[in-house]
């Protein structure tokens, strides 16, 4: 819907012509072992947080109304990877940064959604600012998906990216309800808030500064996340894969919990699983798992609990307790931030 990466390679209007750390190639060799100033850092840091130019900018449906009336889908706005890839070449150089994906797939489990038997790929993304340090997030995509790989790849780079504050601000979005055509496309295109711009930003606004614009979305903050992996993680500590899912026992609820365990490792405890991906995979369906609820929780706060009652009645639950896989999860959450929507309207 935009031009692609439109003007600046994704970088933000009125940025400095020199780059605040820009990496000499000559010293490509010895990368592990430069070190930025603190100045260098915060300059960098806030090179990296602006917002894109609003060129970049796509919007992208991420959910659609169901009340039989004129279609309506709820949209947010992203930019492509290759936005976040000029930016980094822009500040740091080509030679000043690297990436390397992980590939992995989980064991087969029956999707909700047509009861078809499928596994997930899973790519995990580790961004290196040489000099300064690396993060890793993964993403994830049915393997039935013609571009799953690539989907993936996207979506673990971007996300790591957004470790280091790169495209940060987009999770502030909670989406935007607009009316669709016939081929499910907005039929307008919203207007980014003043601080979601370059200039707005330079001039210190922030979202949480725009009352009636849109507030943090906690949920998406908290998860950049999404399959978020330390370095120890990486190296292949699979006790610390562990711990973190066996203290996502209780917020998911031990259905849930067990249902995750079953279906993408088929055991009931993450001790029997000794393959360091495949627990990586299971903490990212736990976590993605956990965002889904928080969302769930936030809507109810709007509709109330007996919003839930018509919606597990057409999914055939009878509770929350009763819900042991990521697709009807996703159903419930979905269909109450559409009810939250038309609350607040």
């Amino acid at each position: 819907m935009s031009p692609t990466n439109g003007h600046a390679n994704g970088m933000p209007s009125g940025a400095p012509n020199r780059s605040p750390a820009l990496v000499p190639v000559a010293a490509v060799s010895s990368l592990t072992a430069l070190q930025f100033s603190s100045e260098q850092i915060k300059e960098l840091t806030t090179a990296l947080e602006a917002p894109f130019d609003p060129n970049v900018i796509e919007w992208r449906v991420i959910n659609t109304s169901k009340n039989g009336g004129p279609p309506r889908g709820q949209v947010i706005p992203y930019a492509d990877q290759r936005a976040y890839i000029d930016r980094l070449n822009a500040l740091l150089s080509p030679a000043g940064w690297s990436r390397k994906y992980v590939v992995g797939t989980s064991a087969n489990f029956q999707r909700g959604k047509d009861q078809k038997t499928v596994a997930k790929v899973f790519v995990t993304c580790e961004l290196t600012i040489f000099g300064l340090g690396s993060h890793s997030a993964t993403g994830e995509e049915w393997a039935d998906d013609d571009n799953a790989a690539t989907s993936a790849e996207a979506q673990a780079f971007k996300r790591s990216c957004c470790c280091v504050g790169l495209g940060r601000y987009l999770y502030y979005f909670s989406g935007e309800w607009v009316d669709l055509d016939d081929r499910k496309r907005p039929k307008r295109i919203p207007k980014l808030p003043q601080w979601a711009t370059p200039e707005g930003w330079k001039q210190g606004l922030r979202p949480q500064q725009n009352n009636g614009a849109q507030q943090p979305n906690r949920v998406a903050t908290q998860n950049h996340a999404k399959g978020t992996q330390s370095r120890a993680v990486g190296k292949g500590d699979a006790s610390v894969l562990i711990r973190q899912i066996e203290a996502l026992e209780e917020p998911l609820g031990k259905g849930l919990y067990r249902g995750l365990l079953k279906s993408v490792a088929r055991v009931w405890r993450p001790s029997e699983v000794g393959d360091v991906t495949l627990l990586a995979n299971i903490l990212a369906c736990m976590q993605g798992a956990q965002r889904g609820l928080q969302r769930l929780d936030a809507a109810l706060e709007i509709t109330g609990p007996e919003a839930l009652d018509p919606i597990f009645k057409s999914l055939k639950v009878t509770s929350l307790d009763r819900v042991d896989n990521l697709e009807t999860l996703k159903q419930i959450v979905l269909a109450l931030e559409e009810a939250a929507a038309k609350a607040r309207r």
